[in-house]
């Protein structure tokens, strides 16, 4: 399959995500969004970075590229479709993903590592691994906090759309373990289809075994599923 990267102006994690899939044998292409969508895409990443420069909300003036359009149509076929960090802040300003992604608690961009709890394993996304395992990623993000109204929350919880949620390294959710605020320590979430996922962690930065750990290499997994 061809995984289409899309860059926005801003976009700093492109690249990284493109050598990501790499390293676990999917093939990748950077797509400027004004290019529009190769007819080969098999899949798409919306990656991380600041597109727009974070102006007005993050993610709010990329959901109105005409190319987001395209990836709306493709995600109703089915397409695997994963949005990172400000690729997730796009996912939600767009509507491919319920619910908003807004300022930190603390007011503060926060660039550190956290640790995840799988809360549904039967994704494409979460097959590599188990419920309930914790696993490690970085955070670098100034809106992270995930927020849904109560009763839209309870529905997506009651559907299995909920994928990870911010934990202690014992898996334990705690309000201590949230960096950002997120309602319910909520990190990931997924569309109407398990094909359509968004989340704050950069998988993209844990997948390089030469730089560090891969807990990362899961999550991107989900393309080849």
């Amino acid at each position: 399959m061809t995984v289409s990267v899309i860059q926005f102006g801003g976009s700093n994690c492109d690249r990284d995500a493109v050598r990501a899939l790499d390293e676990i044998g999917v093939d990748a292409e950077l797509v400027w969004h004004e290019d529009g969508l190769p007819e080969d895409t098999s899949g798409v990443v919306f990656p991380g970075g600041f597109s727009y420069g974070d102006y007005l909300r993050a993610g709010a003036m990329a959901a109105r590229s005409p190319i987001v359009e395209e990836v709306r149509d493709v995600a109703r076929e089915g397409t695997p479709v994963l949005g990172v960090c400000n690729g997730a802040q796009i996912g939600s300003e767009s509507g491919l993903t319920p619910g908003a992604f807004t300022t930190n608690r603390s007011a503060r961009f926060q660039c550190e590592h956290v640790h995840l709890r799988v809360e549904n394993a039967d994704t494409p996304w979460t097959a590599a691994y188990d419920e309930g395992e914790v696993i490690e990623l970085p955070i670098a993000h100034g809106e992270g906090r995930f927020e849904v109204a109560d009763e839209r929350l309870d529905e997506l919880e009651e559907a299995d759309r909920i994928l990870f949620r911010y934990c202690d390294e014992a898996g334990e959710v705690t309000e201590d373990a949230n960096p950002n605020g997120s309602k319910h320590n909520v990190a990931g979430v997924l569309g109407e289809r398990d094909s359509v996922a968004v989340l704050m962690p950069h998988p993209e930065r844990a997948a390089l075994p030469d730089i560090g750990p891969t807990d990362g290499q899961g999550v991107l997994e989900g393309f080849a599923e």
